[in-house]
């Protein structure tokens, strides 16, 4: 490999929005994500649906089954 290419591999904090926080590795030594493995609905089973300004409604109403 050739010297002095490659960036440093630290040690790194990662935190969530939902507030768990983990150490890994990584060239950067903080990063802040919005969803982890905690609060991520694939691994919780609970589906979140962040509603922004009606948009689940409007199209909830738009497509709604007429009988």
């Amino acid at each position: 490999m050739k010297a002095d290419i490659h960036p440093n591999y630290v040690e790194c904090n990662v935190s969530c929005a939902c507030g768990n926080k983990f150490v890994t590795r990584a060239s950067q030594d903080i990063i802040k994500i919005e969803i982890c493995n905690v609060c991520h609905p694939f691994f919780t089973g609970k589906q979140k649906i962040i509603d922004t300004a009606g948009r689940v409604e409007r199209f909830k109403r738009k497509y709604e089954v007429q009988s």
